[in-house]
C-alpha cells in the first residue's frame, strides 16, 4: 500500500455533528466546542449552516457563531471556519459575516435529494450555479459535497458513475473540493476503492476528500481504502456526533479521535494532537448528554 505523507482533516463536528441533536444547544457551547477543536490543532472546522431554522432548529444561530469566530482578535488566523450555504440567501448571509469558505451539497441519489432538498440532482446544480458564481466573485471558496456515494436509503446501490457525474460536475461549476459522503455508511473497502477509481478519472485525487459514516463499522477500513487510492483529505467528527435524518439508523461520521488514531500507526501527520481530540470528545459528549462514539476516546478517558 502507498498512503499520502500527510492527511489534511476536516472537522464536521459542530456543523454535521450537531445539526440533529434533538435539544438546543447554547451558542456559547458551540463556539467553546469549535475552540476547543482548534486548540486541539485542527485546521479547517465546519461551524455552520445558512439554512432555514424550520428546515434545521439546531443552526439557527449560525449568524452568532460565524460572527463570533470572524471578530478581530477570536479568529485563529490558520484556521479555516467554514459554513453550509445551500443558495444564495444563505451565502448572503454567511458573506454579510465575513466567512471566508463555504460549501455546497448535493446527492447521487435522485430520491435522496428529492428528501434532503426538495428537487432533483440536475435542479440541484442548477441552483448551486449562481451560488458557487457569487462566491467565487467575492474571493470565497467554494467546497462540494456528494451525498450517498456508497448507498442510498431509497434506492440501494449506487452507481460510481452517477457519483462521478455529480462530482464532476460540481468541480467543473468551480467548487475546489468534492467531498464524496457515504452517508448511511453502508460502503465496504471495495466498494470504496472502486469509487474512487472511477472519481478520480474525471477529478484530480488531489482535489477528493472522503466523508465517511460508521453505521456498520466500516468506515476506517474505507478510509484505508480511499487512503491507498491517494486521497489526503478525511472528515471527522469529534466523538463521532452526527447522523442523518434521513436514514432511519445512520450513525454520525466516522470519529475524528479514531481517524487520529489509524493515522498515527500508518505514520501519517494530520497536525491533530490524539490526547487533546480525546479530551474535547469527551467534554462535549458530557456537555450536550449523549454516549461518545469513539472507541479511542472511549479507551483514553478510561485510563
Amino acid at each position: 500500500m502507498s498512503f499520502p505523507a500527510s492527511v489534511r482533516l476536516v472537522e464536521a463536528g459542530p456543523r454535521d455533528g450537531l445539526q440533529n441533536e434533538p435539544q438546543p444547544i447554547p451558542t456559547a457551547t458551540k463556539l467553546e466546542l469549535i475552540e476547543r477543536l482548534a486548540g486541539a490543532g485542527h485546521r479547517h472546522i465546519e461551524a455552520a449552516s445558512f439554512v432555514s431554522p424550520k428546515w434545521v432548529p439546531q443552526m439557527a444561530d449560525h449568524r452568532e457563531v460565524m460572527q463570533a469566530l470572524m471578530q478581530e482578535g477570536q479568529a485563529r488566523p490558520q484556521v479555516t471556519y467554514s459554513a453550509l450555504t445551500p443558495n444564495l440567501k444563505g451565502l448572503g448571509a454567511a458573506l454579510e459575516c465575513g466567512v471566508k469558505e463555504v460549501a455546497v451539497f448535493g446527492a447521487a441519489s435522485e430520491s435522496f435529494s428529492q428528501k434532503n432538498i426538495n428537487c432533483s440532482i440536475a435542479e440541484s446544480l442548477t441552483r448551486f450555479a449562481p451560488v458557487v458564481e457569487r462566491a467565487q466573485a467575492a474571493g470565497v471558496r467554494v467546497r462540494g459535497y456528494v451525498s450517498c456515494v456508497l448507498g442510498c436509503p431509497y434506492e440501494g446501490e449506487i452507481d460510481p458513475e452517477q457519483v462521478a457525474s455529480v462530482s464532476r460536475a460540481l468541480y467543473e461549476m468551480g467548487c475546489y473540493e468534492v467531498s464524496l459522503g457515504d452517508t448511511i455508511g453502508t460502503g465496504t473497502p471495495l466498494k470504496a476503492s472502486r469509487l474512487i477509481e472511477v472519481v478520480s478519472r474525471d477529478i484530480p485525487i488531489e482535489h477528493l476528500a472522503a466523508h465517511f459514516h460508521d453505521t456498520y463499522g466500516q468506515a476506517l477500513a474505507n478510509l484505508m481504502a480511499a487512503l491507498d487510492q491517494g486521497v489526503a483529505v478525511i472528515d471527522s467528527s469529534v466523538a463521532g456526533l452526527g447522523g442523518c435524518p434521513y436514514a432511519k439508523g445512520a450513525s454520525g461520521n466516522v470519529a475524528t479521535e479514531d481517524v487520529v488514531y489509524l493515522l498515527n500507526g500508518l505514520g501519517i501527520d494530520c497536525g491533530v494532537d490524539l490526547e487533546r481530540i480525546a479530551a474535547v470528545g469527551d467534554w462535549i459528549s458530557r456537555s450536550i448528554s449523549r454516549p461518545n462514539r469513539s472507541r479511542t476516546g472511549v479507551a483514553l478517558s478510561s485510563r
